[in-house]
């Protein structure tokens, strides 16, 4: 099990950052200040998780990419998931979660081929073309604007982990205090300011401004970062 970093001074805090790059600022900062961060990499979940990466990097003279990857939704639902396909092809189902929904093997199936579908139009759309870099012997930083499940990001670190890296981090502005324990099993550090105890939990919350971003904003995050 990885070890859990925070900012105790953050924790159940709501509204602490102003918005996805001062996340990425901040978070840049603190982790320039970690003696463990080594021949970094950063990879970022789109879409929100670009803005932060792209400021991560920066601050750690790093190379940066994404790792495309999108939950599995319940069948009727537009947010909820039960499951990720990550742009390698890695499929994670939550077990638990299908039984107590009661879903059938072709409910299952149906739900993960539109996925792998909507992955491989993602991977063309914001990659065009370019590879993920090397990751055997690198401290690989895996982030996103946020861990509400922690499903999404655990799907990422088992394909990261494939690629033999020395050290895997997961470096998140805000997270539940559920997801950044279910992540830390399999990876090698969970870095995140804004940890959150309680019954709910939204990802927007950490942010005073917050909006869903689209395609355009995306790829112009990237052109900044070429």
């Amino acid at each position: 099990m990885g070890d859990l970093i925070e900012d105790p001074l953050l924790r159940d805090r709501t509204y602490v950052f102003s918005d996805r790059h001062d996340a990425g600022r901040r978070l840049g900062r603190f982790l320039t200040s970690l003696p463990s961060i080594r021949d970094p990499v950063v990879l970022a979940i789109p879409a929100g998780g670009v803005p932060a990466g792209r400021l991560i990097a920066e601050a750690l003279g790093a190379p940066f990419s994404l790792a495309v990857a999108r939950k599995v939704r319940i069948p009727g639902t537009t947010e909820s998931g039960f499951g990720a396909v990550t742009w390698d092809g890695t499929v994670l189902i939550n077990e638990r979660l299908r039984s107590a929904l009661g879903l059938s093997d072709h409910d299952v199936r149906t739900a993960v081929a539109g996925t792998q579908a909507n992955v491989r139009e993602r991977v063309a759309r914001f990659l065009q073309g370019r590879q993920v870099p090397p990751l055997e012997k690198k401290t690989v930083i895996l982030t996103d604007d946020g861990l509400a499940s922690g499903f999404t990001m655990l799907a990422v670190a088992r394909s990261v982990r494939k690629r033999n890296p020395a050290m895997i981090v997961v470096a998140v502005p805000t997270a539940s205090l559920s997801a950044a324990e279910l992540v830390r099993r399999e990876v090698d550090l969970v870095v995140c300011l804004n940890i959150r105890t309680g019954r709910t939990f939204a990802v927007a919350d950490a942010y005073r401004e917050w909006h869903d971003m689209d395609d355009a904003e995306v790829l112009a995050e990237l052109a900044k970062a070429s």
